[in-house]
């Protein structure tokens, strides 16, 4: 583990959403800004929308630290479910397992639950991750929920997060009344060059790192393009990078040190075509329509699914050949399971 090696208290690239690391950059500072005002102006549902790895869980933890005293919080995170299933999960989240399949039951229970969430002076904060999986009968179902309210204030507050496949199921002419209901929606874009350094001192310091930067300029400008600015790469291959700088001895992160890691991340080199390319013998030509009829059945190059099925089905039959010429073969034979057997030559 490179902690040590680079003075570190704790992981500073992990995988967890930990607000303590969240690095606000403009757009995260805006859509924060929303969100708060959304929640304190009593909007009702708010929408937030972006990409894979932008940070949207982490900043949702560090908002819903701010009202952790005022408010009661529902976090659903699994929404591949009906509405029963996600009635269920709401509401054991606010501390009832009542065991029942009846959804009218189960209103009439969340509406206790929300009135004396509002009698003891709080308000109820619902937010659902990943929410782009949800059904369109789960979010008529959410609709259904934020009826619940009074003439003077909403009771609850719904946090709708995902990806972009959640905007365009949004647009559905079905889901136009839950549409109108989301009164802000807000996006995220991906850290600018600049930033993707920011972002990376601002966890190392977190994470307790005193001394010079780790990480030249000429990484930074490469590591903002190979990761595109998204955090979540960010993390991945600064991880890697520091990994591979505390296994060469390094305490800095140059461009050979990030050239490398960018081959290692490479997930190409494991398609098909990479591997072949990647083994590929440098005494041996790609083989042509002329040469490949002369090579060995063995080594002849296999186009697609289908041939490489038959070839293995080839190969399972010379292997039971073989075995069962061993069997009858006489003493001194040499066998090969490809190109047959032949007689031992005489030393």
């Amino acid at each position: 583990m490179y902690l040590r090696f680079f003075g570190l208290k704790e992981q500073p690239f992990g995988v967890t959403p930990d607000p303590r690391f969240l690095y606000l950059s403009e757009a995260h500072k805006e859509a924060l800004a929303s969100l708060y005002y959304g929640i304190e102006a009593n909007r009702g549902f708010i929408g937030l929308i972006a990409q894979p790895g932008m940070g949207k869980t982490t900043m949702l933890f560090h908002l819903l630290e701010t009202f952790r005293s005022t408010a009661r919080i529902a976090f659903l995170f699994q929404t591949h479910c009906n509405s029963r299933e996600f009635m269920r999960l709401l509401l054991a989240e606010l501390g009832c397992e009542e065991d029942t399949q009846d959804l009218v039951r189960m209103y009439d229970e969340f509406n206790r639950r929300l009135v004396q969430i509002a009698q003891e002076g709080n308000r109820l904060i619902v937010v659902v991750d990943e929410a782009q999986n949800l059904e369109s009968e789960v979010l008529e179902t959410l609709r259904l929920l934020s009826n619940f309210e009074t003439a003077q204030a909403k009771l609850m507050h719904i946090i709708l997060a995902g990806q972009p496949a959640l905007a365009q199921k949004l647009s559905s002419p079905g889901l136009a009344q839950l549409r109108q209901r989301i009164s802000i929606v807000q996006g995220l874009a991906p850290l600018s060059n600049k930033e993707v350094k920011n972002y990376v001192e601002h966890r190392l310091r977190i994470a307790g790192y005193k001394g010079a930067p780790i990480f030249t300029d000429e990484a930074y400008q490469s590591i903002a393009v190979a990761t595109e600015g998204i955090p979540r790469n960010v993390n991945n291959f600064c991880f890697n990078a520091l990994s591979l700088a505390c296994a060469l001895r390094k305490h800095t992160v140059d461009a050979d040190v990030v050239n490398e890691v960018m081959a290692d991340l490479d997930i190409q080199k494991l398609t098909w075509g990479g591997l072949a390319e990647a083994t590929e013998s440098p005494y041996r030509p790609v083989p042509n329509a002329t040469t490949a009829a002369a090579e060995p059945e063995a080594y002849r190059e296999i186009a697609n699914a289908a041939e490489a099925a038959a070839y293995m089905q080839q190969i399972a039959l010379k292997l039971r050949n073989w075995r069962e010429s061993l069997e009858k073969a006489p003493p001194g034979a040499v066998h090969d399971p490809i190109i047959g057997s032949r007689k031992e030559q005489s030393r």
